[in-house]
């Protein structure tokens, strides 16, 4: 893909070019998501006279580009030393999973108290898709992290609550910086595979609490894993 030719997006059934900026802003983000240690690792410096040359673009839209990956909190901009991928400490883990658990857990009691047959399904059925992901040794840890997202965000569409969406979506930019971390400890795919079950099964049953009280467990384990 060229960043000199944006893309095209369906808008209301009409075409609408996507900007220069938010086109390299969303490879920029892809490439901090994926840690690679010879590219954009957290705590490295962002070249961009660099990036500009790759693209083939000038600098002002590369960084318009980094401005909406700080707006995102997956950029730093240091005074007179540029821009530098995020480090992650421990009290930002800390607080955005603490973030994240009320927000979701919020979205999941929600989940357990309005949803119809059909959502609850759906629901299921990306469970079984993320249970069939586990059974294929080695785990594909990508494959895992795409489809366990893809849960995540159909219950919260299903919580139906845009202003917690894009809080949640905010939160989950920045737990990706790590996210590496905590699937990678031993036993933790397991662990969350049950603790997904035990999430299906409450909602399942309509038990509110039992929703919460499984979320927020998934996400006080997922920490734990991260740290």
């Amino acid at each position: 893909m060229n960043p000199k030719n944006a893309n095209m997006g369906i808008i209301a059934g009409r075409l609408k070019p996507v900007p220069l900026y938010l086109e390299v802003a969303e490879l920029l983000r892809q490439r901090i998501f994926k840690r690679s240690p010879e590219d954009l690792e957290p705590g490295s410096w962002i070249d961009e006279l660099k990036l500009a040359q790759e693209y083939g673009i000038s600098r002002t839209p590369l960084r318009e580009a980094l401005k909406v990956l700080a707006t995102e909190g997956l950029v730093t901009m240091k005074v007179r030393r540029g821009a530098y991928v995020t480090e992650v400490s421990k009290q930002d883990l800390n607080d955005v999973y603490h973030l994240l658990s009320l927000l979701e857990s919020d979205a999941a009691g929600v989940v357990a108290s309005n949803a119809t047959k059909v959502e609850i399904n759906q629901l299921v059925n990306i469970h079984e898709s993320l249970e069939k992901v586990f059974t294929k040794q080695p785990v594909d840890t990508e494959q895992f992290f795409s489809v366990n997202e893809q849960f995540h965000m159909a219950l919260l569409r299903i919580a139906n609550n845009r202003w917690r969406d894009q809080m949640v979506a905010d939160l989950r930019k920045v737990m990706k910086l790590n996210r590496h971390n905590s699937l990678l400890k031993k036993g933790r795919i397991e662990e969350s595979l049950t603790e997904h079950r035990a999430i299906i099964q409450a909602i399942a049953a309509r038990d509110i609490p039992a929703t919460v009280s499984a979320m927020q467990t998934h996400f006080k384990n997922g920490l734990e894993a991260a740290e």
